[in-house]
C-alpha cells in the first residue's frame, strides 16, 4: 500500500482513530462502501480481480484495487500470484478474515431489523 503524506488529514485521522477503543479501531479496518461486500465475495472462497469485479458491477477498477491494496495490508484477505500467461491473481479470506465471518452475519441481522424499523416511521 502506498505511503500516506504524515501530515495529510488521511493520516492525521488514522493515527486518532488507530488511538480510540478496539472497536473503532476494528471498524476503521473493515468498513467502508466496499470492503464488507468485497470480504463476503470472498466467503465462498478464492476469486480472482474479474470475478470479484463482475460480481459488484458497480464498483470502478481502481476503488477495487484500492480496497483489496487495504485489506491485504490489514490482513484480512491474501494475494497469491500465479506465475503464468498471462499472470494469474487470487484473493481470498485470511484467518482472521474469515473471523469475521459471524461478526457480518451478526451486523445483517442487525441491519435487516433496522431496516424493518424504518419502514414503519
Amino acid at each position: 500500500m502506498a505511503l500516506r503524506k504524515e501530515n495529510s488529514t488521511n493520516s492525521i485521522n488514522y493515527k486518532i482513530i488507530s488511538d480510540c477503543s478496539d472497536l473503532v479501531y476494528a471498524i476503521a479496518i473493515f468498513g467502508g462502501r466496499w470492503k464488507v461486500l468485497i470480504l463476503r465475495e470472498l466467503e465462498g472462497g478464492k476469486m480472482r480481480f474479474t470475478e470479484l469485479k463482475n460480481a459488484m458491477p458497480k464498483i470502478t477498477e481502481r476503488i477495487l484495487s484500492l480496497q483489496l491494496k487495504e485489506l491485504e495490508y490489514h490482513g484480512l484477505i491474501s494475494r497469491t500470484l500465479h506465475s503464468s500467461v498471462p499472470p494469474r491473481v487470487e484473493y481470498e479470506l485470511t484467518a482472521i478474515g474469515i473471523e469475521l465471518i459471524p461478526i457480518w452475519e451478526t451486523l445483517s441481522s442487525w441491519g435487516s431489523k433496522h431496516r424493518k424499523l424504518n419502514q414503519l416511521t
